[in-house]
């Protein structure tokens, strides 16, 4: 089933709720948040690389849910997806970007298509889903976009380096556009979850290539891990979902949001040993500045 046919659209003089458009519905915390949201009462764009993996979603929803196959790789589906959302469901208030894999493995195993499509999926998609959104919140003269980030986007693990630079990325980007965009009424928060039992090391989740090198390296030792499901998930994903859309009615909008008690435990490390290197070359920083004479000549 494609998006909703005019007959079947909501009734425009049905009472105004939000609209909400979430992507990577099929499965984990998407599909977590969109259950949640449908129980409410609230009117869900759902979009999936499989639309047909939504059907459980439409029994639950009726008409209240909107649905359409999405491919982050495709930049000029999203555009068309978002426009058509926006026609027949006549607004978004909520966008939340959650679509995305975990690719596994050392930076070397991976192959250039590993990586091609990791960045594709994970960073630029995105980032292109935020700019076709953009221009509908700005008309409306708010909204927000909450943006599913990682835990992995604050620290690291060996054997997720490609994936963490999508991480990293989502994070400077969504930042820098939190920014931005506040000018216009739009808020944006960037959700860091920690492990949650999902697909994200099962089903949805890609291997590299091995090198025997790495085996018994620690990107190698976290691979089979992975493979073993030997990976510790003390997170709740229905808890996840209904904190990710608490945060909506959190104003001003929170621009992170660390779920999960590996999340905290983790990036507060990782915070507090970059704050500690950073302070322990205080002087060598200071001394690479311009004399004052140097400054005056400048």
């Amino acid at each position: 089933m494609g998006p909703l046919t005019p007959a079947t659209a909501p009734d425009p003089a049905a009472p105004a709720g939000r609209v909400w458009l979430v992507t990577g519905s099929s499965a984990g915390l998407g599909r977590a948040i969109v259950r949640q949201l449908l129980a409410a009462g609230e009117r869900v764009a759902a979009t999936a690389r499989s639309p047909e993996d939504l059907a459980e979603l439409r029994e639950v929803g009726g008409e209240r849910l909107w649905s359409a196959a999405l491919d982050l790789t495709d930049h000029g589906q999203i555009r068309g997806v978002v426009d058509r959302a926006v026609a027949e469901l006549g607004r978004l208030d909520v966008v939340v970007s959650n679509a995305g894999y975990g690719l596994f493995g050392a930076a070397e195993e991976a192959t250039d298509e590993q990586v091609r499509r990791q960045l594709e999926t994970n960073l630029v998609g995105p980032i292109q889903l935020a700019r076709a959104v953009l221009p509908h919140l700005r008309a409306q003269r708010g909204g927000r976009i909450v943006q599913v980030s990682s835990v992995g986007g604050q620290c690291t693990l060996p054997g997720m380096a490609v994936y963490h630079a999508t991480k990293w990325g989502v994070e400077g980007f969504f930042e820098s556009l939190a920014a931005e965009v506040g000018y216009f009424g739009i808020g944006v928060t960037i959700v860091e979850p920690g492990a949650v039992r999902t697909n994200f090391t099962g089903r949805s989740r890609e291997l590299a290539p091995t090198l025997p090198a790495y085996g018994p390296s620690p990107a190698g030792r976290l691979r089979r891990a992975v493979q073993l499901g030997a990976v510790p998930y003390p997170g709740d994903v229905t808890k996840l979902a209904a904190a990710v859309i608490a945060s909506v009615d959190r104003h001003p909008a929170p621009l992170r949001l660390a779920l999960g008690s590996d999340a905290y435990q983790l990036i507060r490390a990782a915070l507090a040993a970059r704050l500690g290197a950073l302070d322990s070359q205080r002087g060598l920083a200071l001394s690479t500045d311009l004399t004052t004479e140097g400054v005056r000549a400048g």
